[in-house]
């Protein structure tokens, strides 16, 4: 089964046989133990849970620690469920390890959650266009208009309006990327071009469901 959870370490180069430089994310994939298996005649889908990281005994719920003992499972502290092809034939308590997920060449889909960035202006946010920076202007770096004139039903903010708000903090979904090199020894996925979130966050990789061409 091609899916993993590891840490972004960050991001460095390394070189191919012809001496280029390539942009690599250091992701560090410690083996996954799988907790749970989901299968299409019991709940529909075909779908794996993994579980990564160790926690303290007294941070569990205690349904959640009777549940992990009467399946002879560890505690994780990070939970995530891959709907991957090849699910069902992983037993809970086994191990997915990252050399047996992926191998270099491998197009894969990386999920995070981006940086948080705070409250932001639609400037930033949203690339809006500054206003006139004339004297007597009011609209330096506000949004302007918000919507209809008030008579004929408008009157109001139409719903997707962008507007100022919290910038970043959100699922994000990096498509095609490709695997460079797998470091079995140190548990390392070396994977071409930035992925989302800071360093030390989680990450899942999954095999991408887009296809193979285009990848970078």
């Amino acid at each position: 089964m091609k899916g993993i959870m590891g840490v972004k370490l960050g991001m460095t180069q390394v070189f191919d046989e012809e001496g280029r430089a390539i942009p690599v994310t250091v992701i560090h994939a410690e083996p996954n133990q799988v907790l749970r298996v989901r299968t299409p005649e019991k709940e529909g889908y075909e779908a794996v849970q993994l579980g990564v990281g160790s926690i303290k005994e007294r941070k569990v719920a205690y349904a959640q620690r009777k549940d992990y003992e009467a399946r002879g499972l560890t505690p994780a502290r990070y939970v995530r469920e891959f709907r991957l092809p090849g699910a069902t034939a992983l037993e809970p308590g086994q191990f997915v390890k990252v050399e047996e997920a992926f191998e270099p060449g491998d197009i894969v889909d990386v999920i995070g959650t981006s940086k948080g960035k705070g409250f932001a202006g639609v400037i930033k946010r949203w690339g809006f266009r500054r206003g006139p920076t004339t004297h007597g202007s009011k609209y330096h770096r506000r949004v302007g208009s918000l919507g209809s004139r008030t008579s004929g039903g408008g009157g109001r903010v139409h719903p997707g309006r962008k507007m100022p708000g919290r910038m970043g903090a959100k699922r994000v979904t990096t498509l095609r990327l490709r695997v460079v090199r797998v470091d079995a020894d140190r548990n390392l996925l070396l994977i071409r071009g930035a992925v989302p979130g800071p360093k030390g966050s989680l990450v899942m990789v999954r095999e991408s469901v887009r296809n193979k061409k285009g990848a970078n």
